[in-house]
């Protein structure tokens, strides 16, 4: 019987460290997600103030 608590902590421990990787995993994933997240917002960011040179040029907004 005094064998159970040690088993049961071992077990416990195991399970601990699958879920630190486990979150080592999703915090290397998550953070390439917002590198590329970051990366598209500048893109798009680009893209409109390309949209608004167009548009003073075709004369269908004025220049400011």
């Amino acid at each position: 019987m005094s064998d159970q608590p040690e088993t049961y902590l071992r077990r416990l421990d195991t399970k601990v460290d699958e879920l630190k990787a486990d979150m080592v995993e999703v915090k290397e994933r998550l953070g390439l997600i917002e590198a590329q997240y970051s990366s598209l917002s500048r893109r798009v960011d680009r893209m409109a103030g390309d949209v608004a040179q167009i548009k003073v040029r075709l004369d269908l907004a004025e220049a400011e």
